[in-house]
């Protein structure tokens, strides 16, 4: 291995209780030797390191550990958030019991009596100090280590409150007024809106604990033999009656059956399967009863690299959320500054010392950055999450902010628009005779099995040859030539001839203009026979140019079929119809990535959806590259975002799903910060006590939550 190997680690912390233990932990494992990049994830409890072979994983857990924090397995790192929820709601119970009459004694005149105030100091201590205990000894910690963060400010203003209140009773200095309830509903407040928090963050991965919860935990043999999954191996055929779970993803071989794939497509409707259709694991069994032959097991199945895929989303970071993580690593510090110079300023002007501690308090528990942290994190993972149970894979974060711009889309035809299942519809060869033009087709039809190309199968289907096939060499966007039975023969479009006589040039043309896609063959380098071949359009695809048209989006049409096939396709589904959209036809594979280099050389901002091999270097040029799930692993691999089902209207939802995610990110940055800048000067000045900027704070937070929460709601065109 090379000593610049880039390797990843994976860790799930636990003891985060803010975005400014995140931007710590993360500022600490970027600046270690051999690091080249960490992201730290408060609202997911996770850390990705990539580093080179330098430095093991075991130094990058001891520089967290050295923290005050602990690094744990997945598994723990949810016991662990369980654990804690319980142990905060028990400090809630107990904090809210006694802080409740506390403050109704110290705020109600006709409530107070002789030696009240000892009544209220009992009542308060245990919830400051026990109730308060998490955030005094995450406080202690992190100043062994110089370092402050959000439970420092609660800490020190709490305890400010009990130190100042406990100097006035026993001392009996400044005006006599005590401050143990404010201690106390600072922290029972604060104590409500972690509760919150933690119980949001649980419900913002419920859509990947749902997804995991998907799939069948059984599998009936053909023999009658019930196995578990972990025994089911590729190859094995496996029984699925009606309303049971299919197990795992595979190839039907008997039967047929409408299946419900929504918990996995996003689709609605129930999808007709027959023998020989594919089949994905966790999706449902509607009516008959199938045999189904696995394909892939385990971690290789669709299920399992969708949850992987969504998991690794959830944890990345949105360009946007880097000025937060600068706000957040100076935020503590600054409002501890900020807090003793209000104090300084009022003693200074000589206001009388409790009204200058107040303000000094509520300027430390205004500024808790929890609200900050949350922002971007928890709007990744809801609409990470929703897009997953929708069929709409989005890759990172950073993808969110690449759809803000997009203003076109380009989309190819088969597989895409269409529905990729190739008939022959008919053979016409105008200068042949009967026996000649099936001699030819026997031919073509033996030299394309060898070939992988939709267009291809359905020839071999149609005309079965059984010739021998000597040599073959595919030409990528013109066909195949081959030598069949010791004879050339040529299978392709126009270009792969050196003759195209006119005859057969206007049976081509014929077909063209009806739609149909045409492929010639002949026994050389001229033209015989004109294949017409059929792929419908999906129902669905008008409806998603119009989608995406409503989006304020152009589409274009990029293909490698004839121009008159793709100009009648086009028409068919509304292509035109908008100012901006195109037709590009006969388009070779390598010229796909050129023609979205040239649309993006004349400003545009491009996303390509495609679903073939030979889209795979146009989705990566793209600005936003979107794989139809129903294509191949390599455009797949190089796509921004993936779309599980084939059904168009897919892309609009993912698009309008991205943009919504970022407006909902966008948004809680923007109150974040906007209730920061306003609330400090107003607790500063003494506008603002400090028990309602403890609520006012716990409120911020809530606000954050309730907003990202919003995008569980999200519909899609799909479902209007």
């Amino acid at each position: 291995m090379s000593i610049n190997a880039t390797l990843e680690a994976e860790l799930t912390i636990a003891g985060m209780t803010c975005g400014g233990c995140a931007a710590r932990i993360q500022s600490q494992l970027d600046d270690l030797e051999g690091v080249d990049t960490a992201q730290v994830n408060f609202a997911t409890g996770r850390a990705t390191v990539r580093h080179d072979n330098s430095i093991d994983s075991d130094a990058i857990t001891s520089t967290v550990e050295s923290l005050g924090y602990s690094v744990v397995g997945r598994d723990e790192g949810e016991r662990a958030e369980d654990a804690r929820e319980r142990e905060l709601r028990r400090r809630l119970m107990v904090a809210a019991a006694l802080a409740m009459p506390a403050m109704l004694i110290s705020m109600l005149m006709g409530l107070q009596f002789v030696g009240w105030e000892w009544v209220v100091a009992g009542l308060s201590i245990p919830v400051i100090l026990w109730s308060g205990w998490p955030f005094h000894r995450a406080a202690a910690i992190n100043l062994r280590r110089r370092a402050t963060t959000m439970d420092t400010l609660v800490s020190m203003g709490s305890l400010a409150a009990l130190g100042w209140s406990l100097v006035v009773l026993l001392a009996e200095v400044g005006d006599g007024h005590v401050y143990f309830e404010t201690g106390a509903v600072i922290v029972t407040l604060i104590l409500l809106g972690k509760w919150f928090e933690v119980r949001a963050k649980r419900r913002s991965g419920d859509a990947i604990r749902a997804l995991a919860g998907l799939g069948a935990k059984t599998a009936m043999l053909e023999d009658g033999r019930e196995v578990s999954l972990d025994d089911l191996a590729v190859g094995m055929r496996f029984m699925v009656r009606p309303g049971e779970k299919i197990a795992t993803d595979g190839v039907v071989v008997d039967g047929a059956s409408a299946v419900d794939a929504s918990m996995v497509t996003g689709e609605p409707v129930p999808v007709e399967v027959g023998v020989g259709a594919e089949v994905i694991g966790a999706t449902l069994n509607t009516s008959g009863s199938l045999t189904v032959e696995a394909t892939r097991v385990g971690s290789d199945t669709a299920l399992a690299q969708i949850i992987r895929l969504v998991d690794d989303a959830q944890g990345s970071r949105a360009e946007v959320q880097r000025l937060a993580d600068r706000v957040a690593a100076v935020f503590v510090p600054l409002a501890i500054v900020t807090a003793f110079a209000t104090l300084a300023v009022w003693l200074a002007t000589g206001q009388p010392a409790s009204e200058a501690f107040t303000a000094a308090v509520a300027v430390l528990i205004i500024a808790c950055p929890c609200a900050l942290g949350l922002a971007t994190p928890l709007g990744i993972m809801v609409g990470t999450g929703r897009g997953a149970q929708l069929g709409v894979i989005i890759k990172g974060g950073e993808i969110l902010e690449d759809t803000r711009a997009i203003d076109a889309v380009v989309v190819d035809k088969t597989g895409t628009l269409t529905k990729a299942a190739m008939i022959v519809s008919e053979r016409v060869a105008p200068e042949l005779d009967e026996t000649s033009a099936e001699q030819v087709a026997r031919l073509a039809g033996a030299a394309e099995r060898r070939s992988e190309h939709p267009i291809a199968a359905a020839i071999a289907e149609a005309y079965p040859g059984t010739g021998d096939i000597e040599a073959f060499e595919n030409r990528p966007g013109l066909g195949i030539v081959a030598m069949v039975d010791g004879g050339p023969v040529r299978v392709g479009r126009r270009l792969l001839f050196d003759d195209v006589p006119a005859s057969v040039e206007s049976a081509a043309a014929t077909a063209e203009e009806l739609g149909a896609t045409v492929v010639l063959a002949g026994r050389g380098t001229t033209a015989e026979l004109v294949f017409v071949v059929n792929d419908e359009v999906k129902h669905t695809s008008a409806a998603a140019v119009t989608a995406l048209h409503d989006q304020g989006l152009s589409v274009t049409l990029l293909t490698g079929d004839n121009q008159r096939t793709a100009a009648a396709v086009a028409r068919a589904v509304g292509i035109g119809t908008r100012v901006g959209d195109e037709v590009i036809a006969e388009v070779l594979p390598a010229g796909k990535a050129e023609v979205v280099a040239r649309m993006q050389a004349e400003g545009h901002r491009v996303a390509m959806v495609g679903d073939g091999v030979n889209d795979a270097p146009a989705l990566a040029q793209a600005d936003l590259g979107i794989a139809v799930g129903t294509g191949t692993d390599v455009a797949i691999e190089a796509s921004d975002l993936t779309v599980v089902s084939g059904d168009l209207r897919a892309v609009a939802d993912a698009i309008a799903l991205s943009r919504h995610t970022l407006t909902v990110i966008k948004g809680n940055l923007f109150w974040a910060f906007a209730y920061n800048a306003a609330a400090i000067p107003l607790a500063a000045s003494g506008v603002l006590n400090p028990m309602v900027a403890a609520g006012a704070m716990g409120l911020s937070s809530v606000f954050v939550v309730s907003n990202s929460l919003r995008l569980r709601r999200f519909a899609g065109y799909r479902r209007s």
